[in-house]
């Protein structure tokens, strides 16, 4: 039996630097006694023999960092458990990431719970401000983790807080980051540090931005655990929060804006038709296609974005979705997106005037980030429910070519969006016998933060649109 006694500090380190000696030499996996701290008495056990340095040993990649985050893990026998996988995957009879290999599945589960772990203690741990020793200003931490995680979530620390001297103290191991050097040693005092005058500023600001109605009491313990209170100066707030939340959100919804906002009201006075439209034309279609609920991007959206043109047109253009502009103005292709469409088109030769322009989901889709709305691409079940006013509208205005811009538009026409810049320039024939001529959306030439590249997908897709051009020409 061989015993390996690995320090509690660098105890990774030391165990890939004993487990290669160990493979190397080719000891099993059942004949190595795994310890960390001071050696126990064994009359039976021996220091590891010297590495062979004839043998090699291979793992891949992607495994050397999932063996080094998973011995950080609490379990008295992941030494044991990543010894016997790393002479498995070295001798081929087990392939990395198999998780019907119970073994192989304990590690994968325990890599992740460390994560967890280092996430935890990147998000709560509280530095307290100490008198320095130098010029630089000193903090001091107080942290106890569940699993042996100080050194690896230590880097972290280093890169965000380097302008200052600090230490992060948790029962067993102290970090300090001195003059820009990092060290671990093991805890000495476990002498908590005491508050300092910011405390009360941070508190005062959480109380502030506690917002009640968005109150998830399970959740919130979900990312922030009670055993992580103990050590958080807004813990103490949070019971008192909780309970008065319910009055809280009362209270503003009392105090909210009984009247709509003004652009709303403008638009619902725009809504009301001064007589109602044709039955069987586009202006019956739109009127309907205003109280769709066929899915739930209405309820965020401020109105539907239907297609407009006459109905005679010969050549329809299908784009994606509304942005943000489209959603405020309610017609397609006026935002950034739709002045490129126009530009190009002109100098294409086409005149947009005599074009039919729509989308394939016709309510904006989008993510709130501030006071901005960030366009969200729509889901396949969402483009399902919209080829619904798509297929009408083609089915009124009866075009003789169609142009597709966009992965969305092409899935809503042809059933597939896949392999867009590979299909791009290529003419499809719909069931019906419609060609359907396949480009990118303008968006997507505004995205390219290249402007030479930008010019050259311009010119791309004033090709494009010359060619959807030619091919109306020849189905007149």
């Amino acid at each position: 039996m061989h015993e390996v006694v690995l320090p509690r500090i660098g105890t990774v380190h030391a165990w890939r630097r004993e487990a290669r000696a160990l493979a190397q030499a080719g000891v099993p996996a059942a004949e190595v006694l795994w310890r960390v701290g001071e050696a126990e008495a064994d009359l039976f056990a021996e220091r590891a023999p010297p590495a062979a340095a004839t043998r090699q040993i291979r793992l891949p990649r992607e495994a050397v960092a999932s063996f080094e985050a998973a011995l950080c893990h609490a379990d008295p026998e992941r030494f044991a458990r990543a010894y016997a996988l790393l002479l498995r995957l070295d001798a081929g009879e087990l392939r990395w990431g198999d998780r019907t290999d119970p073994p192989m599945r304990r590690l994968l589960a325990q890599e992740k719970t460390v994560h967890r772990e280092i996430h935890k203690m990147h998000a709560f741990v509280r530095f307290r401000e100490v008198p320095p020793d130098g010029p630089r200003r000193a903090f001091a931490a107080w942290f106890e983790p569940d699993h042996p995680v100080e050194e690896a979530a230590a880097p972290f620390f280093a890169r965000r807080f380097g302008d200052m001297d600090w230490v992060i103290v948790t029962p067993e191991v102290t970090t300090r980051f001195v003059d820009g050097t990092l060290s671990f040693t093991e805890t000495v005092s476990r002498e908590r540090p005491p508050p300092d005058a910011t405390e009360d500023l941070w508190r005062t600001y959480y109380a502030g931005i506690f917002n009640p109605a968005r109150l998830m009491p399970k959740a919130m313990q979900a990312e922030m655990p009670k055993r992580y209170w103990k050590n958080l100066p807004e813990a103490a707030l949070i019971p008192a929060l909780i309970r008065g939340a319910e009055q809280r959100a009362r209270d503003m919804q009392a105090a909210a804006p009984t009247e709509p906002p003004a652009r709303r009201a403008a638009i619902e006075r725009q809504r009301q038709p001064s007589a109602p439209p044709p039955p069987g034309s586009l202006d019956e279609l739109r009127a309907q296609a205003a109280e769709c609920r066929r899915c739930n991007l209405w309820s965020a959206a401020t109105q539907v974005v239907f297609g407009e043109g006459p109905a005679s047109a010969a050549l329809m253009v299908v784009g994606e979705q509304p942005g943000d502009r489209e959603d405020l103005v309610g017609r397609p292709f006026v935002g950034p997106a739709g002045q490129v469409f126009d530009e190009e088109a002109g100098k294409a030769g086409l005149d947009r005037r005599t074009l039919f322009v729509t989308n394939a989901v016709k309510h904006f889709k989008f993510t709130p980030r501030g006071k901005r709305r960030i366009h969200q691409k729509p889901d396949a079940g969402e483009v399902s429910a919209c080829r619904w006013w798509l297929d009408l509208e083609r089915e009124l205005v009866r075009p003789k070519v169609i142009v597709a811009m966009g992965a969305t538009a092409l899935a809503s026409l042809t059933g597939s969006g896949a392999g867009l810049l590979r299909r791009r320039g290529q003419v499809e024939t719909l069931p019906d016998g419609t060609p359907v001529l396949v480009t990118v959306h303008p968006s997507y030439i505004l995205r390219l933060p290249d402007e030479a590249a930008r010019e050259a997908e311009r010119a791309r897709f004033r090709d494009d649109l010359r060619a959807a051009r030619d091919l109306l020409e020849t189905h007149r």
